[in-house]
C-alpha cells in the first residue's frame, strides 16, 4: 500500500488500515452521518468501500484518505480527493469530500483535513480545479466548502444521476475552487 500521508497540526490523512474497518462501518451505519445519503451502509458495503478507497490511493497516489487524530491515533473518518464515477456537466473532474464520525463533528476537523487535501491537489497532484458537491439540504458540508474558499454558482446545481427522480436528496449544489483562488486563500 502507498505510504503517502498528509499531516496537519491535529490530524493525519493516511492510507487505510485493517483497524479502520470497524469504526468506519460504525460511522457508515449511523443515521446522523448518513442523513444526506440514500441509506446507511451495511458492514459489507462499508468494507467494500474501504477496499475501493485504498485501491484508489494505491493507483493514483491520492484519494479519500483515512483521517486520524494525531494526539490519540483515533480514526475519525475520511477526507480527500476522488474522481466522480458519473457523468455530469462538470465532469471529468476531481472532487474533494469528507465523511466524519458524529463524535468528531464540531472540532473543525473536516475543514482542517480538507485544506490539507486541497494543498496536495494543487501542489503535488498538479490539479487546476477541484469541485465538491452535496445535496442542497447538507448545510454543514456546504459550510466546509465555503470555509476552504470554494465558491457556488446556482447555475452549476444539478440533479444527481444516481438518485431516483423526485428523491428529496436528488438536487445537488456544486462548489468549485481553482488554483488561483486557492493560492489567494493561503
Amino acid at each position: 500500500m502507498t505510504e503517502l500521508s498528509l499531516s496537519t497540526d491535529r490530524l493525519v490523512l493516511r492510507q487505510w488500515r485493517e483497524s479502520d474497518r470497524e469504526p468506519f462501518a460504525a460511522l457508515n451505519a449511523d443515521p446522523a452521518v448518513t442523513e444526506h445519503f440514500l441509506a446507511p451502509l451495511t458492514r459489507e458495503q462499508s468494507d467494500d468501500l474501504v477496499d475501493r478507497l485504498a485501491a484508489s490511493i494505491d493507483e493514483r497516489g491520492w484519494g479519500f484518505w483515512a483521517v486520524e487524530v494525531r494526539e490519540t491515533g483515533r480514526f475519525v473518518g475520511f477526507t480527500g480527493l476522488s474522481v466522480p464515477g458519473f457523468e455530469a456537466h462538470f465532469t471529468p473532474a476531481v472532487e474533494i469530500g469528507w465523511r466524519l464520525a458524529k463524535e468528531a463533528w464540531g472540532n473543525g476537523y473536516a475543514t482542517e483535513a480538507a485544506r490539507a487535501a486541497l494543498a496536495y491537489g494543487f501542489g503535488p497532484a498538479g490539479l487546476e480545479e477541484i469541485v465538491s458537491f452535496t445535496s442542497t439540504t447538507n448545510m454543514p458540508s456546504q459550510r466546509v466548502m465555503q470555509r476552504i474558499g470554494m465558491t457556488h454558482d446556482e447555475a452549476d446545481d444539478f440533479d444527481h444521476v444516481r438518485l431516483p427522480d423526485g428523491h428529496p436528496l436528488q438536487r445537488h449544489v456544486l462548489y468549485r475552487i481553482n488554483r488561483a483562488q486557492w493560492e489567494a486563500t493561503r
